[in-house]
């Protein structure tokens, strides 16, 4: 199911030692989809925060805990620590697709190939949350997430590129806060009329 190798053991064993409580196990869930692959949330938990539907593995000296929705995305993983300038901290090796679902397949090949690289040079990035029936659900991140252009992005740029590589798509909808974005360059509605 999920292998951890001997430094990503060490490491968590060093950190639940710091911790200094007993009973503690690791847990690890798939929490959505980002740029580069599954997003992970990993953390300690004790007993009264395991569930019955929880996966057991033993990683010598320590157990992982894995929920139901988790355990198929993560089959054939491993958990590593890699200390580099680049990156540095956990890592998990997945080779799991992100998607099942063809139709999603289609799109996530849409936005690595053809969306993400061309925004890129503006510091932006799309992410696809989910798929459902003919609509996709995106995120948009970096540099896109709180312009004032987004939705001139979305709808001229990432929703018809997507419905014309993949006409099963009708409709993109943008799932991101641009409220919460730090680009000074997007101001809330106020209401009213258009100044326009």
């Amino acid at each position: 199911m999920l292998t951890v190798t001997d430094l990503a053991r060490s490491k968590v064993l060093a950190l639940m030692e710091s911790e200094d409580r007993k009973g503690l196990a690791l847990r690890i869930a798939i929490q959505g989809r980002g740029p580069g692959g599954f997003r992970y949330e990993l953390g300690f938990v004790e007993g009264p925060d395991r569930t019955d539907d929880d996966t057991v593995v033993d990683a010598g000296g320590f157990e992982v805990l894995i929920d139901k929705e988790t355990v198929p995305k993560l089959q054939g993983s491993s958990l590593d620590f890699v200390e580099g300038v680049q990156e540095s901290g956990f890592k998990i090796d997945n080779p799991n697709p992100l998607w099942d679902e063809p139709l999603a397949q289609k799109v996530q090949e849409i936005i690595d190939t053809k969306i993400n690289p061309g925004i890129a040079s503006h510091g932006g990035f799309v992410v696809l949350l989910d798929v459902k029936g003919d609509t996709a659900y995106v995120q948009l991140g970096g540099g896109c997430q709180g312009c004032g252009m987004a939705d001139v992005t979305l709808k001229q740029g990432i929703e018809v590129m997507i419905k014309e590589e993949a006409p099963d798509i009708k409709q993109v909808i943008d799932s991101t806060d641009h409220a919460g974005g730090k680009n000074p360059f997007y101001q809330p509605s106020k209401g009213g009329p258009s100044p326009i």
